[in-house]
């Protein structure tokens, strides 16, 4: 918990003004956490731990070697930083600042080593084969996978969730715990692997992991073993239905991370906990791709827990 701030009193007392004002002079806390991998000869991706939301943390500010190179929103906590040189070692610290302008000390520094560049590198590595998944806990997730190759080898492996990347490790790193999820909440994580002149893999195989409910927090309400399959002109959806201990009739869909419609379903058309279908008729062109999730909504009226997020290409 961040400390009750000190409170610096500005006493306004020009003609007709009185009383006075109040001005935060506490910084946040020190980002913790911080780590830095070379994604490439010429990049570094560094991380760091989400802030305590007391902290009221605005922004992050990014220094190599005393000089800053990247100013972030307090909604991220990674950043590549690019235009490197091959082969040379970097530094690097990240300060916090909230809103009143506050800016905390630096974090530890960490350093890097980015690879030497290969000429004419157009090959990508393999794709991580084997991907694993265990929930540790309701907000963390271990995963592993077996090592990728590359004909000048692998420098790094990205993890994503939602098609987005979330988490980079070493070259000799073939697992990770990626942490701050939420409880109750299916995941879906992959893992591409990179090398020196920043060629990505394919994906390797999805995983798909469901946090526990925390304490007190009541039985899954996610949607699970959801499917989509594509076919030309349509997309037909299937799912389990959460038990919340009444039929669940109305499901939120959301494509490319955005709701589009709700789904319907009649008075005794899905059961408590059965197996639902809906099919989507589309016209967008053959090739689209689209990452799909749903949600049900409970008895209470809100939403539950996203359903695991599944990637089609139309038409196919």
């Amino acid at each position: 918990m961040r400390r009750t701030a000190p409170l610096l009193v500005l006493c306004l007392t020009a003609a007709g003004l009185g009383g006075c004002t109040e001005s935060d002079t506490t910084p946040p806390a020190v980002p913790a956490g911080i780590t830095a991998q070379a994604g490439s000869a010429t990049s570094v991706h560094v991380m760091w731990q989400a802030p305590d939301p007391a902290d009221a943390v605005t922004n992050y500010q990014v220094f190599q070697a005393g000089r800053l190179v990247r100013e972030l929103p307090a909604d991220r906590t990674m950043v590549d930083v690019t235009g490197l040189a091959p082969q040379t070692a970097y530094a690097f610290t990240v300060r916090a600042r909230d809103a009143a302008g506050n800016t905390s000390a630096p974090s530890a520094s960490v350093a890097a080593t980015t690879p030497a560049a290969r000429a004419e590198d157009h090959r990508a590595p393999t794709a991580p084969a084997r991907t694993t998944g265990r929930a540790d806990g309701p907000r963390a997730v271990t995963l592993s996978w077996a090592a990728a190759t590359d004909d000048n080898g692998v420098t790094a492996y990205d993890v994503y969730q939602g098609g987005i990347r979330i988490h980079t490790v070493g070259p000799a790193d073939t697992g990770t715990t990626v942490t701050g999820l939420q409880p109750d909440t299916a995941y879906t994580f992959t893992v591409r692997a990179r090398d020196g002149a920043d060629n990505s893999s394919p994906d390797g195989p999805a995983v798909d992991v469901t946090t526990p409910p925390s304490a007190g927090q009541g039985p899954d309400t996610a949607p699970s073993e959801f499917t989509a399959t594509a076919s030309p002109g349509s997309v037909t959806l299937t799912w389990t239905a959460p038990n919340t201990g009444r039929p669940t009739g109305e499901y939120e869909l959301h494509v490319n991370g955005r709701p589009v419609t709700v789904i319907q379903f009649g008075a005794g058309a899905v059961p408590a906990s059965g197996r639902a279908e809906h099919r989507l008729t589309v016209t967008e062109p053959a090739g689209t791709v689209w990452t799909l999730k749903l949600r049900a909504r409970l008895p209470d009226g809100n939403w539950g827990a996203f359903s695991a997020e599944r990637r089609i290409v139309l038409g196919a």
